[in-house]
């Protein structure tokens, strides 16, 4: 009897203990009914937890897929800053160069024999040349103009001339320069284009 005793509270704070425990536990997954039950609830929790894990690969690929091309938009951006970063500037810089070829084109043969004027215009040359090589080495690059077929990707026609030495749509006359930076128009070079005599 005594024993009895003893065994009855530890049956009754196991009870306890296992009802807490279950608490938890969703009632599909609960070992309350018959064995037939407990089987097809474990079914539908196996097919809902598959169908879970499915959706969560779903989400992990489409996640992965975006950090990639964000990835890739960023390389992208990081390529173009470095290649095109100088745009503004070189724009800014190419008045410097007009102006230097405008005063080189303007000079007096005259002038140009003159030993006092010799040094000044060899010192304009030299900074012509040593910008030109800068612009070579930042990847801008002049477009050719004076002879090839008006191109309205590259060239502005500015005026038509009439003339029986090129053919229609030629450029006979370069009013600026253009240039390229690496694969991108820069600014394009103004220019005038045959046409046939009235």
């Amino acid at each position: 009897m005594n024993d009895e005793n003893k065994q009855e509270p530890q049956d009754k704070a196991v009870d306890e203990a296992v009802a807490r425990e279950m608490e938890g536990v969703p009632e599909h997954l609960r070992d309350d009914g018959p064995a037939d039950e407990d089987e097809t609830g474990l079914e539908d929790a196996l097919a809902n937890l598959k169908g879970d894990l499915d959706k969560a690969m779903q989400d992990v690929l489409y996640a992965r897929a975006e950090t990639q091309n964000v990835r890739r938009r960023l390389e992208k951006d990081v390529q173009d800053a470095r290649n095109y970063g100088a745009t503004s500037f070189a724009r800014d810089i190419l008045s410097v160069a007009d102006n230097l070829s405008r005063a080189l084109e303007h000079v007096p043969e005259e002038l140009r024999e003159s030993d006092k004027a010799k040094n000044f215009i060899a010192g304009i040359e030299a900074t012509m040349r040593e910008l030109d090589k800068v612009f070579g080495q930042n990847g801008i690059t002049r477009i050719a103009a004076k002879g090839m077929p008006l191109d309205p990707n590259q060239h502005q026609a500015m005026m038509e001339i009439p003339t029986d030495d090129a053919e229609p749509g030629t450029i006979v006359q370069e009013m600026q320069a253009g240039y390229m930076i690496k694969d991108r128009l820069l600014r394009p070079a103004m220019v005038g284009v045959a046409k046939k005599p009235d």
